[in-house]
């Protein structure tokens, strides 16, 4: 993947560390474990109603997205699939039900906090910023802003954008990344925002921008999904640093361990490299293949997710 292989693997690793630390360190009173179940409020919830809330996105290929039949499927899906049924495991309930709620950029972060979700199962990224406010699951993809151009288009970097429009999916990182190119680079661009990835994608598909600035990953997901490979191209430097993680409400560390105890698991089966191949280089069940044989900062954190006797001898 570019500039994101080169990264060293140890400040990687010490990145990977801290944000497997990071939720049990902000532990709030408010948040305190329910005395009478024993359960964060979170888990509390969930063992009452039966019923897990996950978020979802509908144009997020291949994390979160509608299949043919409208149905919610993805990478990340499954992740949180894997975490339902830990979670049914802590609260003696091999039977929940899950609930799919739709969530956007720009409202996913508030539908954790405001409790309309309990997992956001997207293509979010895993940054200090956003970790003062919620918690993150270990590391799921490692992505990075870059450019969506017309073929035809005479653009290959972001310098060459100067005084061009470029729509962004609004509360995303990549909005962030266009604002800091723009001033680092004096490009006078023309920045405008959509509320999800498929009408930033329109916009450029309908001349209305000159790029679609997002994660590479999900510019090639679009493409694959468009079956627009004649039309479009993904270009450019890495313009920010994007791990991704499952999203929950932070302050609560048994949901936290929980979530974690749920990688681990997949890790020591072996379940997560295979799992990833599903949908980034085998063909999804919608028709398309992305082809993105996993990074190695990506294996890497899959093995340190593995406590099998194997992976210690």
């Amino acid at each position: 993947m570019g500039q994101i292989l080169a990264r060293p693997l140890t400040s990687f690793c010490l990145w990977l560390a801290a944000c497997l630390l990071a939720p049990s360190l902000f532990v709030s009173a408010g948040f305190a474990q329910t005395a009478s179940e024993g359960l964060s409020p979170t888990l509390s919830a969930i063992k009452r109603t039966h019923t897990v809330r996950l978020g979802y996105r509908e144009s997020s290929p291949p994390f979160s997205f509608l299949d043919q039949s409208g149905r919610p499927i993805g990478y990340s899906l499954e992740l949180c699939a894997a975490i339902v049924e830990e979670i049914g495991v802590e609260v003696d309930d091999a039977n929940l039900r899950i609930d799919y709620v739709k969530v956007t950029s720009d409202d996913r972060i508030e539908a954790v906090l405001q409790n309309k979700i309990d997992l956001e199962c997207g293509s979010t990224t895993a940054n200090a910023e956003r970790g003062k406010r919620v918690a993150f699951s270990p590391l799921m993809f490692v992505a990075g802003t870059k450019l969506m151009v017309p073929k035809a288009s005479n653009v290959r970097a972001v310098t060459d954008l100067k005084g061009k429009t470029v729509v962004v999916t609004k509360g995303t990182t990549n909005e962030q990344a266009m604002h800091t190119a723009d001033k680092k680079f004096s490009l006078g661009l023309n920045i405008v925002t959509s509320p999800d990835h498929e009408q930033s994608y329109q916009m450029l598909a309908d001349g209305k921008a000159d790029a679609f600035a997002t994660d590479d990953i999900l510019l090639s997901g679009l493409i694959a999904r468009h079956k627009a490979q004649d039309k479009f191209r993904v270009t450019g430097d890495y313009l920010s640093y994007d791990p991704y993680g499952i999203m929950f409400r932070k302050g609560e560390p048994q949901l936290s361990a929980v979530v974690e105890r749920a990688f681990r698991k997949l890790g020591s089966n072996r379940d997560l490299v295979p799992l990833y191949n599903k949908w980034f280089t085998a063909r999804l069940p919608t028709g398309e293949r992305l082809n993105v044989p996993i990074s190695l900062q990506l294996e890497e954190a899959f093995k340190a997710m593995d406590d099998s006797a194997s992976a210690n001898n």
